[in-house]
């Protein structure tokens, strides 16, 4: 390697400039993250104070979904056409303004609408945030600082409903946007001391309208319905089976047009022909699945089948997100000698471990029991996200980081919103099934047992899918 080359490489330590950049970063996805669970905790004092049904407020949780999931495949262009760091600061000033307006909300309507601008800004901020952070980490870090700031995110759900229940013990609702604006100021003012200014990859490239015509609706239309689905309307109703038909078709028109295109397509669809890119897509899609729908269980059977209040249901959750930390620990220590593809199938194996005691509810199985298994949930999920980015943010070049970014991020997103919808409807079939709708304890407990072992075979089928992802991160020297 020449002296100019190495020049330009970057370092194989974690230095602190990258510990301060990535901490930044994920400033704002955890800041986007964390305000979705807490909002979930004030849906029903918000349908006491705004005098509105929750079905009708049910909405200020969805629009901000729809409006992630809309966001996310623009985020490769922006960081092309306006550069990393400058589209980051956007987002959180999108955001801001959405949570300041949401926070001076006065009707339900009004409180819809600023959600959605809410979640344009959010759902931009990880893909932007992982792409700026594996382009300044290089191949040789990238997997070691992702198992380092990768825990803040899984934490979220942990930390929403115990922080939305302590803000409104003590404050109203529009504390619960209000908190979000100090965290954004401080985050734009260390993003403009420490985070490094990248010039755009594609200054004068094209925008793909009609892949945001296809893409974005489409993908909000599907999302839409599974939701709708997951509510507990039939799948054949007004609002799920149009939903889902015209998403999946304009989908599917934007792979055609995607296909044909000359330019950069929104999301090119030819970056999961590209392995590891296709493998790591696959588990992730499965894995979103087994992990939001047991996300999604977990809470609900805390407050069902045990009688808690949102708030101690998030503390009974803690040990979740302190096994993640300790996961992410292992991660760390480990990933420069062992196979990303090992420690991937090994968290798959563990989560699935943590997963056994929840098809044994009818058992009535004590607290300790309980948390026991959320700390071993929790040590599988911190092993995952480090190797599967590191995986395919090493193979990938600079240019394509950003698309890859937002790639990922949708599938997960999406794969969420497939198994939330898919352990819904499940539980619903189980409770009918077990004669649980009278709100009898036992038979409520069953039927969330019967569910879960639905959530072990999602763990199955993503070890399938992992086992096809290439056995080390970079791609070996040849002999020569």
């Amino acid at each position: 390697m020449s002296a100019g080359n190495a020049a330009v490489e970057p370092p194989e330590k974690i230095d602190g400039g990258l510990l301060r950049t990535a901490f930044v970063l994920v400033l704002g996805t955890f800041m986007a993250t964390l305000d979705s669970t807490i909002v979930a905790v004030g849906i029903e004092t918000l349908a006491t104070d705004l005098n509105a049904p929750v079905t009708e407020i049910q909405w200020v949780s969805t629009a901000y979904l729809l409006a992630v999931v809309a966001a996310v495949p623009a985020s490769g262009w922006l960081i092309d056409r306006f550069g990393g760091r400058r589209t980051w600061i956007a987002a959180i000033g999108v955001f801001l303004l959405g949570s300041l307006l949401c926070a001076l909300s006065w009707s339900v309507t009004s409180l819809i609408v600023f959600r959605i601008l809410q979640g344009l800004g959010g759902g931009l901020l990880p893909p932007v945030g992982q792409a700026l952070v594996a382009r300044e980490a290089g191949p040789q870090r990238i997997g070691r600082i992702i198992s380092i700031v990768g825990v803040i995110p899984l934490l979220s759900p942990v930390l929403g409903p115990v922080v939305g229940g302590a803000i409104l013990g003590v404050a109203d609702w529009p504390w619960l946007f209000w908190v979000n604006l100090p965290v954004g100021i401080v985050a734009v003012a260390l993003a403009l001391r420490i985070v490094p200014v990248h010039p755009p990859a594609a200054k004068g490239a094209p925008f793909d309208a009609v892949g945001v015509v296809l893409l974005a609706p489409g993908l909000a239309v599907l999302v839409l319905g599974l939701t709708d689905l997951g509510n507990g309307r039939p799948f054949t109703s007004a609002t799920v089976l149009p939903a889902i038909v015209l998403g999946v078709a304009m989908l599917a028109g934007f792979v055609v047009h995607a296909m044909r295109m000359r330019g950069v397509p929104l999301i090119d669809p030819r970056l999961f022909l590209r392995p590891p890119f296709g493998a790591a897509a696959a588990a992730l899609l499965v894995l979103g699945a087994s992990i939001f729908g047991a996300m999604f269980l977990l809470p609900l059977y805390f407050q069902t089948g045990r009688g808690l209040e949102p708030w101690q249901a998030g503390l009974l959750l803690v040990p979740q997100g302190i096994g993640a930390a300790v996961g992410s620990i292992t991660v760390n220590r480990t990933i420069d000698r062992v196979a990303p593809r090992t420690l991937v199938l090994t968290g798959i194996g563990v989560i699935a471990l943590g997963t056994v005691l929840f098809t044994q509810l009818g058992h009535a199985p004590a607290d300790a029991l309980v948390a026991a298994s959320l700390l071993v949930r929790g040590i599988g999920l911190g092993m995952i996200g480090a190797p599967v980015m590191s995986l395919v943010y090493s193979r990938m070049d600079r240019e394509h980081l950003p698309r890859a970014a937002s790639a990922l991020n949708l599938l997960t997103t999406l794969g969420g919103s497939l198994g939330t919808a898919a352990v819904a409807i499940i539980l619903q079939t189980r409770l009918v099934a077990r004669g649980a709708t009278g709100g009898d304890e036992v038979s409520t407990a069953l039927a969330f047992a019967d569910t879960f072992w639905w959530v072990l075979g999602f763990c199955a089928v993503a070890a399938v899918g992992a086992a096809r992802l290439p056995r080390y991160a970079r791609k070996e020297p040849s002999a020569a």
